[in-house]
This record gives C-alpha cells, structure tokens and sequence, in this order.
C-alpha cells in the first residue's frame, strides 16, 4: 500500500497492526514506530487526518474500533498478474485523477482507502470515507473515437451487478446513465473521462464508487438517499465479502466487458441492461439544461442512448448534462 499522505512505512505498519480492532499496548507501537511510548500517542494522531478515530485506553493501549477491512494490493495483484498494473493509495485526491496524470494509463488500476476530492458525474463531490468503500479507476484504449463509448457507462454498471450476483444478491438496478441502484437509493456510480484523438484512439479513464460499510454518519453529506453493501448482504442473509475480494472480482467482471466491448460496442449488452433498468415504462422527466422532457421511459437504442416516449413520439436523449429523474404523483 503506497501511505502518500505519511513520511514513515512504520506507520503503515502501524495502521495494519490497528485494522484488526483489538488493543495494542504504546510499548507494541513505539518499537514498531521507532519512538518513545510517551511519543506514540502523538505520532497516532496522524490518522484523524485521513477521518480515523484512535481509542487510547489508560493503562492497555490503543485501538481502532471495529477494526479495518484495509486493501492489499499484493493479493489484488496476484490474480491478474501482468493483465492489470494495480496500484493502491492509501489517500490520493482521485483514483480518477492519478490514471489521467499517467503518461499511458491503459490497463493501470488505482484504488484507494480514500479520496480528498473524489467526484461524480458534473463535478459534484465524491464523499470517500477512509476504508469503507471502494474507489476504484481503470484505464482502457480504444479505437473509433468519442462516437463508439456513448453506451459504456451503461455498460460499466453491468460490470457491478455481475459482480455481485455472485455474492447472491439481487434486486439491484441501473439507471441511465451512470447509477447503480438498490431500492431506489443510490449504491454507487459511474465517472467516464476520455483523452485522445475525438475520431480515432481514445484513452478512457473508468472510475466507480461503491459503499461497501458506509457509516450514517455521513449521510448529511449525501444529497440523495442512499445504500450500503452491508446493509444489503445483511436485508438479505448472505455473508459481506472482503473489500480485496469484491475489487479483485469487480476488476474480473470489468476486464471481461471491456474486451468485449471493445470489439462489439453496446448494443450486444443492451439486452441485459434494459433487464436491470431502474424506471422502465414509467413517465419520467429528463433534465437537459434549462430545458425540461417529460415521457415515458422506454429503454436505450442499440448504442445507449435513451428512448423516451413523448405522446407516442420516440425522443431521443445522449449523455452529457441529461439527468434522468422519476415523476413524483401526488
């Protein structure tokens, strides 16, 4: 794990040596950080700075609690080999944002325990707590230019459902154009970024959010109702994976889609996307701007654009600033 945000890998080690919840006596941390015990205490209040809240026990220690379920790159790392070049931070400004500094980011993973400015879909922010989500980019090429990604985002958020049908759970559903949905609350998302050539070779930068074991106390921060995997597995009896294990599927299911996507385009996914669409056949409104649609949500045409039906005429809507949104009925 590359600890950007600390001068020492001792305190690397440190917060491992925490992530497990139990109590760790200062004279534990202190030869593990190469201080005095009376400087340990001192030295842990680094953490706050990435959102941690370290116990001190009088006369035992200190500790985490709860624990941390921390990424490890290693293991994420062994079952791609050299498919995938991953990297994990433990705080980075965007996962997004490190791929598009790379001179060649295709085919480079970044993840991290948190962002300082991850960001959405219209610069709106990303809240990323520290170790409780996932915060994962992925670089990709592709040639045909800006014409042949409109249905990738749509595509992206298949790669999540995949993935967590394997887990067992059900009832999750996508709406156009970047949200992952369970409930009608929002699960996680989708930030496509492209540089390159608008005809020819793009380089595509793939970022997705997912709440894994979200506190409420962030919700004051979140604009919309929102879920958690945890809360999830647990509606539905079924065990809460490991943060390594749903990256190293989720980068599995994403390696798939994007291969094939790169040869067939969206309109071989778009049956599967339209079985999973949130607002299917219901009227919605969409906002473009300062201009408002209403109609009735019909799907997406075979190169991800939404259909909408508007007093039996067929609309068609691109991405963009288009936001799809449902129709409250008093």
């Amino acid at each position: 794990m590359n600890l950007g945000l600390f001068e020492s890998n001792a305190l690397s080690e440190v917060l491992k040596l925490l992530s497990d919840g139990q109590v760790h006596s200062g004279e534990e941390l202190g030869m593990l950080l190469g201080i005095s015990r009376a400087a340990v205490w001192k030295t842990l209040k680094k953490l706050e700075l990435i959102g941690l809240d370290v116990v001190s026990i009088k006369g035992k220690g200190y500790c985490i609690k709860g624990g941390l379920d921390l990424l490890d790159e290693s293991k994420i790392q062994a079952q791609f080999h050299d498919l995938l070049n991953i990297n994990v931070f433990a705080q980075i400004d965007s996962t997004n944002s490190y791929l598009l500094r790379q001179n060649k980011p295709e085919r480079k993973v970044c993840l991290a325990e948190s962002q300082t400015a991850g960001r959405g879909r219209r610069g709106r922010a990303w809240v990323s707590p520290f170790a409780q989500n996932l915060y994962l980019s992925i670089g990709w090429g592709f040639e045909g230019g800006i014409a042949v990604l409109e249905g990738l985002s749509l595509t992206i958020g298949l790669a999540v459902v995949r993935c967590l049908r394997r887990y067992g759970v059900c009832g999750l559903q996508l709406k156009w154009p970047n949200d992952i949905l369970y409930k009608d609350k929002k699960l996680g998302g989708v930030l496509i970024e492209v540089n390159g050539d608008p005809a020819g070779y793009c380089v595509v930068v793939i970022g997705i959010g997912l709440n894994v074991s979200m506190g409420d106390g962030y919700a004051s921060r979140i604009e919309q109702p929102w879920s958690s995997l945890n809360k999830i597995f647990a509606e539905q009896n079924l065990p809460l994976p490991r943060r390594n294990q749903l990256a190293s599927c989720l980068l599995s299911e994403l390696n798939l889609i994007l291969s094939r996507y790169h040869t067939d385009g969206f309109s071989t996914f778009k049956n599967e996307w339209v079985s999973v669409a949130s607002y299917l056949n219901q009227f919605v409104y969409i906002h473009k701007g300062n201009h408002v649609q209403q109609g009735v949500f019909c799907g997406v045409d075979d190169s991800g654009a939404l259909v909408l039906d508007v007093d039996g005429d067929r609309v068609i809507f691109h991405g963009g600033e288009v936001s799809l949104r449902r129709e409250h009925v008093s």
